[in-house]
């Protein structure tokens, strides 16, 4: 089917978020151009699983923009590109302010140069930092406690700047966990290492892990364990494109939450897992993490509100449910 829409540049098109945005792109009509440097996207899931034409280069590569802006007829850019390893952040921050800042901000000066100036940005509720009220508004402060969350607020710093300077259009989607596959089994979470919560008890069923380790089980929640907000992928991806649809109207710079306005704990994640598999899953209780909150849920009233979003995924059991389906056909 030949796209009657729009092309639309996806950086960051091969990896998890990012190639379910891809697929919702296409579904609803759109022209996709993937750039994607293949760090920790796969090649396969953007050529044979979405059959998207694949650019393989890096966003800091301004020659590369140049020419793709000057080849294709690209409307606005969804921009997924970004390293999102807390931890690593921490011990390498030099490395995340170079490819999540300078990294935007050289793709942010090629749009400008090329007059494409409609940007749909995958931001972080890690740049709110310790939550002050439960659940987050978007008019929390915004005080990152890592360099990846910091990294995130200084692109929306940029956005805002870019506004006033050159009327450049963006919406910033700050996501609380995503979650999830796509139903149809081939297109889900695939990070190598690994680090949420869902994927690993699922490897942990699937045998290829002996167990799973929670950190913290002495919260002031009721069951003790960390409670988090869980948004399944596939309406992460839906909120793309209406943000994308949003700016192409002439809507305005803004930024919304993503999430499902409602937590679950770990031990709720790990039990549901368990039924979800029919299997067990051998947990380790280790001691907290630093700087991880006890409670992190977001508010998305005003994504409802002004982009008329509204989830179709928000049961855990769903969400969990796709995931091992497409965990099953990887890795199984």
């Amino acid at each position: 089917m030949s796209p009657t829409k729009p092309t639309i540049l996806v950086t960051g098109g091969a990896g998890y978020i990012g190639s379910h945005a891809v697929r919702a792109l296409q579904r609803a009509g759109y022209g996709v151009i993937i750039l994607d440097n293949l760090v920790y996207g796969h090649r396969e899931i953007a050529e044979d699983v979405l059959r998207a034409q694949l650019i393989i280069g890096d966003t800091r590569d301004r020659p590369l923009l140049d020419e793709l802006f000057q080849t294709y007829d690209i409307a606005a850019v969804m921009h997924f590109s970004a390293f999102a390893y807390v931890g690593e952040s921490v011990t390498d921050p030099a490395k995340y302010y170079r490819n999540n800042v300078s990294g935007t901000l050289t793709l942010l000066e090629a749009m400008v140069a090329a007059n494409v100036k409609i940007f749909v940005f995958s931001s972080t509720c890690a740049t709110y930092g310790i939550p002050q009220v439960i659940p987050i508004p978007e008019e929390h402060p915004q005080n990152p406690i890592n360099p990846y969350g910091a990294s995130k607020l200084m692109v929306e710093r940029i956005l805002a700047d870019f506004d006033l300077a050159y009327q450049f259009k963006s919406v910033s989607f700050r996501y609380f966990n995503a979650a999830g596959a796509d139903p149809s089994g081939m297109l889900g979470e695939d990070h190598n290492p690994e680090t949420h919560l869902i994927p690993l008890a699922l490897m942990t069923a699937l045998g290829k892990q002996e167990y799973l380790s929670v950190f913290g089980t002495d919260y002031p929640t009721e069951d003790g364990t960390c409670i988090r907000d869980y948004i399944h992928v596939n309406d992460i991806a839906s909120a793309h494109i209406l943000g994308l649809e949003y700016l192409l109207q002439g809507g305005k710079t803004d930024a919304f939450n993503l999430g499902n306005g409602s937590g679950f704990s770990v031990k709720e994640v790990i039990e549901t897992v368990r039924e979800v598999t029919k299997r067990p899953v051998k947990v380790i209780e280790c001691a907290r993490r630093p700087g991880d909150p006890p409670i992190l849920v977001g508010s998305s009233e005003k994504a409802r509100k002004i982009l008329g979003w509204n989830p179709q995924y928000p049961d855990l059991k769903e969400i969990i449910t796709h995931a091992w389906q497409w965990h099953q056909r990887r890795h199984g």
